[in-house]
């Protein structure tokens, strides 16, 4: 890695614990530099403002969301199986302690503040969750009926992060008994049966 490289990773790094102790409002560029061991005009030649850094952490949280490839429908295997196993991936993704702690500093800046929080749920939209395609493709191949694949990932998403995201983003645990996963994949199955 390049100095240069290494020197905006440690900002980051940072302003990450900068704005999770102080907030957004209370961060300070001079503490955020001390904190990276760098002078304030080397964290100004890597970001100009605070809200630069903001969201190249903020892109940084999107791009973690974005690592799990798409998952492709395989014929072979039971449709619920292999949506089971996607979801399981994702969640140790999104739950990862990083994760975890990138999504409290960021959703805490978006509370308070509207148009930042509008900017980044559009820059959201664009992106496709790694079970769409095979929600999709399993619509193409009958096995569940047709609708949008990705109104129907948020569906099933909005159920799975209320019991395996929201526990660890609020208590740091998760108290979810076991075969609520289940549950979750027999309430969008049972709306996304062929026939319905």
């Amino acid at each position: 890695m390049k100095r240069t490289e290494k020197k905006r990773e440690d900002i980051i790094d940072a302003a990450i614990d900068e704005f999770r102790e102080q907030g957004f409002l209370g961060a300070r560029t001079t503490s955020i530099a001390q904190k990276a061991n760098v002078s304030s005009r080397t964290l100004y030649n890597h970001f100009e403002s605070k809200e630069a850094l903001f969201e190249a952490i903020s892109e940084i949280m999107l791009e973690q969301n974005r690592s799990m490839q798409p998952v492709a429908y395989d014929p072979s295997r039971d449709f619920v199986e292999q949506l089971k196993d996607a979801l399981w991936r994702y969640i140790v993704v999104i739950t990862e302690e990083t994760a975890i702690g990138l999504n409290r500093m960021v959703l805490s800046e978006l509370i308070r503040d509207l148009d930042r929080s509008r900017k980044f749920f559009t820059e959201t939209e664009t992106h496709d969750y790694p079970m769409t395609q095979l929600i999709g493709e399993a619509m193409d191949a009958g096995v569940i009926r047709k609708a949008d694949p990705v109104f129907a990932t948020n569906q099933l998403l909005g159920l799975v992060k209320n019991f395996f995201f929201w526990p660890e983003f609020f208590l740091g645990e998760n108290p979810t008994p076991e075969g609520v996963m289940d549950d979750c994949l027999a309430m969008f199955m049972a709306h996304y049966k062929t026939g319905s």
